[in-house]
């Protein structure tokens, strides 16, 4: 494999070109590559590469391209920021749950005791609270709220050090649960337990993934969820028994937020990615928007679900 050597901006150009790429603002396409990186500008090329090839299909332009590029960013932006109302919300139901029961202070609700302690938990239990003591060390000085009970009390309530605690430990912390306690948390959600707990795995990878910029809308996950009555409703199809959309892809995330979310949310999100999906739309030339929502494992009736109850 030969080596990948620096190349100017102008060099990249007549690489995209080589391959069949039409640039109509060469000036233009240089600042673009020059703000967003060739690289990662590269990731949105496939759905316009001829199958098996990697040349273009005839005619593409540096603009669709970009454009996919665009739509994926502002997709991106309104995933990220309901994941965040989720963040917040599943953060509070948790305190709340766990302060009620156990205590509000760090030696009360931090307690080995509070937890699962099957066999097979003991290294995560003590791994996880490790690592939750060690971010409210960290981050406790750093915020506001958590630093002002440190200071006048000597402690953080468990509903104000959730604020400094990431949402991927907040999610393994779910894991090791009694299970009691899962399941009053999911009751708040009318979510089986296992169901959640996958749901959060999945919403903290999808979280880092999108406040570190990456490609979104093609993602998938290595994790599989759950079977849902979504599926069925919308009469998904299935290869040999499993449904080909909504089970590791975008549109399984969909699926997760439609059981996560107020009503008013998914509603208001899911007209915020419509006008995105338009707004493509109306920009591709060589390919049509249904080959992007099949990349997203959006069936053609994905619209359907803002509506079932």
């Amino acid at each position: 494999m030969s080596a990948k050597i620096f190349k100017s901006l102008d060099e990249q150009i007549d690489i995209l070109k080589s391959k069949g790429l039409v640039i109509n603002e060469y000036d233009k396409t240089k600042e673009i590559l020059l703000r967003e990186n060739y690289f990662f500008l590269n990731g949105y090329r496939s759905p316009f590469l001829i199958s098996g090839s990697k040349r273009f299909i005839e005619g593409t332009t540096f603009e669709e391209i970009h454009s996919l590029f665009t739509f994926d960013r502002y997709f991106r932006n309104i995933i990220f920021k309901n994941i965040l109302i989720v963040e917040n919300n599943y953060k509070s139901i948790f305190s709340y749950v766990l302060s009620k029961k156990y205590g509000y202070k760090e030696k009360d609700y931090l307690n080995v005791n509070n937890f699962d302690r099957s066999k097979e938990k003991v290294r995560q239990i003590n791994d996880l609270l490790r690592k939750l003591k060690r971010q409210i060390r960290i981050n406790g000085y750093q915020h506001q709220a958590t630093s002002h009970y440190i200071n006048n009390y000597g402690y953080i309530p468990m509903w104000v050090s959730v604020k400094v605690l990431s949402f991927g430990l907040m999610s393994e912390l779910f894991t090791i649960l009694k299970e009691e306690d899962k399941e009053e948390i999911a009751k708040y959600y009318d979510i089986e337990c296992d169901a959640l707990q996958d749901y959060l795995s999945v919403l903290a990878n999808y979280r880092n993934l999108c406040a570190h910029e990456d490609i979104l809308y093609n993602h998938e996950t290595q994790k599989l969820i759950l079977d849902t009555k979504y599926h069925k409703l919308l009469n998904i199809p299935k290869v040999e028994d499993d449904y080909i959309y909504g089970k590791q892809d975008i549109f399984a995330l969909i699926i997760i937020l439609k059981q996560v979310l107020t009503k008013d949310n998914f509603k208001m999100m899911m007209n915020e990615i419509d006008y995105e999906i338009d707004w493509l739309s109306s920009k591709l030339k060589v390919i049509d928007i249904h080959k992007v929502l099949y990349r997203m494992g959006f069936p053609d009736n994905y619209k359907e679900i803002s509506y079932i109850e």
